[in-house]
């Protein structure tokens, strides 16, 4: 009959050499086709009503309906929905792989029991899996194997928004890009400072990186090292970003208050035509044309002073510029956009760079342990361009930094900075408009607190 012939047909192609998975649906289709064969047999076929496609004659072929995302000969046994395909789900777990540093991913594959011949197919893929070749230090792998210890999927994490799936049916190999979902939320905090900003950000579920961005925000207004006073209170609107449901990092402060000593400083982030940038509530750019200190710095160890005695050379000798005490390491930077006119070495100023920027304006930069830029290089406010060291006069690592107008040394901390032209037109009345209830969202987070502290 129509149906032995068919279950003869599909143990046959069980027989086959195929993937595993094929094989093993085959056979139970074919023992399934058999068992309804046998029921059918002592059926009433009068009984079968006409439009029931069992009461249709069968051929000499019976044609196979095979699920959807699964093939005999070629192509991906999976189809665009591949994590939530039952065979990959009834498969071990993924076995995480966090890239040691000098490892290489044939050296992953090795491990994981993957041969050469897998690694190099692999890789071959296409342009994404190409760039495998180029792994770095904290990279994640995750691998899932068959039964045999086989490759069933690899997922590498692309970055924080994408994996790239590879696939394997045993036969042929498929890569695709994964989107992660990422969720953003809009978050409120708050702090008075006790004893240092660290502190009370931290308090307020602060990162420090968070923190440091906030500083650096009102960075131009507040020497956060010498102006930070007890008493001194933030408040700010910023991102959380969640990604599949559980928190990835934090994201972009939208707004912000800083009260030192009394005086309000207010930042709204906005996005114009040249960029995105924190702009004060009457359209002003928080951003000067010159960074009041160049380092995240401990603290000052000499102020500027035409009269001050030498450490080392122990006579007066005029003190030009403030010295910032920093652990050696720590990165300098550019405190304007200009142009290096000096980078080199002297027994006095160790390594040093001299930058010189518009409107006759020249910082220096003295003792690095190594620096990062050269003669003649531009650079622009904020670029790294050497670290902290103890190189030529030095008693210990720091920055001796200095500012000089029109060929005049000036007092880095208290010369006037020239400030960047300000929101105008059409411009600033968008920012207005966006300001609005940034800056409500602000006063009402103040006043509710101010309340809640009064009570």
């Amino acid at each position: 009959m129509g149906w032995k012939r068919s279950a003869r047909r599909l143990a046959m192609l069980a027989s086959r050499k195929m993937p595993w998975l094929t094989r093993q649906r085959l056979a139970v289709f074919a023992a399934t086709l058999v068992a309804v064969g046998v029921a059918l047999e002592g059926l009433d076929t009068a009984a079968i009503p006409l439009d029931d496609p069992l009461a249709q004659p069968a051929g000499d072929i019976v044609p196979l309906v095979l699920p959807e995302r699964f093939t005999l000969n070629s192509g991906s046994p999976f189809g665009p929905e591949d994590a939530s395909h039952p065979a990959l789900n009834d498969a071990g777990d993924w076995v995480e792989v966090r890239v040691r540093s000098g490892q290489t991913l044939d050296a992953i594959f090795r491990e994981q029991g993957f041969s050469a011949s897998m690694l190099h197919a692999v890789v071959r893929l296409d342009d994404n899996t190409r760039k495998l070749k180029k792994i770095r230090p904290g990279d994640l792998f995750e691998f899932r194997k068959t039964d045999s210890g086989e490759l069933l999927q690899m997922r590498y994490a692309m970055n924080e928004a994408q994996h790239l799936l590879v696939s394997n049916d045993g036969t042929n190999l498929r890569a695709k890009v994964l989107e992660r979902e990422i969720v953003t939320e809009v978050e409120e905090a708050e702090g008075v400072i006790a004893s240092s900003l660290f502190v009370a950000a931290k308090a307020a579920g602060l990162s420090d990186a968070k923190t440091l961005e906030l500083a650096n925000i009102f960075g131009w207004d507040v020497d956060f090292v010498l102006d930070i006073r007890e008493g001194d209170r933030f408040f700010l609107v910023y991102e959380k970003l969640y990604r599949e449901g559980e928190f990835l990092r934090d994201g972009r402060i939208l707004a912000a208050t800083f009260i030192n000593q009394g005086e309000r400083f207010q930042a709204l982030r906005f996005e114009s035509e040249k960029g995105s940038d924190y702009y004060a509530p009457d359209g002003r750019n928080m951003r000067k044309e010159f960074l009041r200190a160049p380092l995240n710095f401990s603290y000052i160890s000499s102020a500027f002073n035409p009269r001050r005695m030498h450490p080392i050379l122990k006579r007066v000798r005029p003190h030009n510029g403030i010295d910032y005490y920093a652990p050696r390491g720590t990165p300098v930077y550019a405190a304007g956009d200009g142009t290096v006119i000096r980078s080199g070495y002297s027994n006095a100023n160790g390594h040093h760079v001299f930058i010189k920027h518009a409107d006759g304006i020249e910082t220096r930069y003295l003792h690095f342990t190594n620096r990062a830029v050269k003669q003649g290089q531009s650079v622009k406010q904020g670029q790294t361009i050497g670290y902290v060291g103890s190189t030529g006069l030095a008693s210990g690592p720091h920055l001796h930094y200095e500012f000089v107008v029109n060929g005049v040394h000036r007092n880095p901390r208290t010369v006037p900075l020239p400030k960047v032209v300000p929101l105008e037109g059409d411009a600033l009345a968008e920012f207005r408009a966006y300001a609005s209830p940034m800056l409500n969202r602000l006063s009402r987070l103040e006043s509710a607190s101010l309340y809640a502290s009064a009570k």
